[in-house]
């Protein structure tokens, strides 16, 4: 049975969480409408580097076709056990993505990471050990406390594919540090602006940056619950890492630069555009209206990430605009 209907204000907050990517690799396509033999999300892991596994979404829109494998998970190998990050959209991916693992090593897995609190991250959690399932402790309250109407959210829009999804709430709480996990020499490191915690996984043997949803390539940046000053402030802080190659949370691995500058270009605009529209008066509707830059027009999604961060950020651009102008 499908979930009952949203109020209106979770159903904003579902369409926003459209992250979506491609890979050069992607997955063959699916039936508009599958039927229970192609409940198959065809999950491949790339080596990216030794013992560096990602499996890497499609830039879409959750859709039936796709059942939301429009994210990036991975995992690395170690010597004593396996860190996974990240367990997709629903529990159909987290079971397939386990298998793909257990096709790679038969090494247990020992910790699983929730990058943050956004459900095509979390909602394959089923599938992993209850004892790994780990996130920062902001993370942990946003699954707690909206878990359950992103679930209901992702099923209006993937549908089938999330039968049997629960929510499940990572019991561990990560701190940010440098540690020995199953044999694999790892960092976590504590930043925000996509959402109030954005945990950030460095492999210092190869030099390999999981960066969760902080950073988007060759796909517009959703922005539902974001802080556009903290998310740049912690691009400058992800400039500061040793790195060799780049794993987005949306869109291909990258060995250069290009996921940053992707990121923060977008992002300076939209921030740019909604200010410098608030300030001159503009209404929503006109917002809606104003044009992409030529140079966005290459992100995937871009026009519909566009107008959900209008209705996502506007308002409070208005209200500062406001509050400036009876301060004077």
């Amino acid at each position: 049975m499908r979930p009952p209907a949203l109020p209106r204000a979770l159903l904003l907050v579902g369409l926003a969480l459209t992250p979506a990517l491609t890979s050069t690799a992607a997955p063959p396509a699916v039936p508009a409408v599958p039927d229970a033999a192609h409940f198959d999300y065809r999950l491949d892991p790339r080596e990216i580097a030794p013992g560096v596994h990602v499996f890497v979404g499609l830039r879409e829109d959750f859709t039936p076709a796709n059942g939301g494998n429009i994210v990036n998970t991975g995992f690395l190998v170690g010597t004593d056990g396996v860190i996974v990050i990240d367990t997709g959209p629903s529990r159909r991916y987290g079971e397939q993505m386990l298998a793909a693992i257990r096709r790679v090593t038969a090494l247990p897995v020992v910790l699983t990471i929730n990058t943050h609190h956004h459900p095509d991250h979390f909602l394959g959690n089923q599938a992993f050990p209850a004892a790994t399932l780990a996130a920062l402790p902001e993370t942990l309250r946003g699954i707690q406390k909206d878990g359950e109407a992103f679930n209901e959210n992702l099923y209006r829009m993937s549908g089938d594919w999330m039968k049997g999804t629960e929510r499940v709430t990572p019991a561990q709480a990560l701190a940010p540090g440098r540690r020995s996990v199953g044999g694999r020499d790892i960092e976590i490191v504590a930043l925000d602006g996509h959402t109030p915690a954005d945990l950030v996984v460095v492999d210092h043997a190869t030099g390999t940056v999981f960066a969760g949803d902080l950073l988007f390539h060759d796909r517009a940046a959703t922005t539902p619950h974001a802080n556009l000053a903290h998310w740049l402030a912690a691009l400058d802080r992800l400039e500061t890492i040793p790195v060799k190659r780049w794993v987005p949370g949306h869109g291909d691995p990258a060995g250069d630069d290009a996921p940053i500058r992707q990121t923060r270009s977008y992002l300076e605009w939209l921030a740019a555009t909604m200010r410098d529209g608030a300030e001159s008066g503009l209404d929503m509707t006109e917002m809606l209206a104003r044009p992409i830059p030529q140079r966005f027009h290459g992100l995937a999604e871009v026009e519909r990430e566009y107008r959900r961060s209008v209705v996502h950020l506007y308002p409070a651009e208005e209200q500062a605009v406001l509050e400036k102008a009876r301060a004077r």
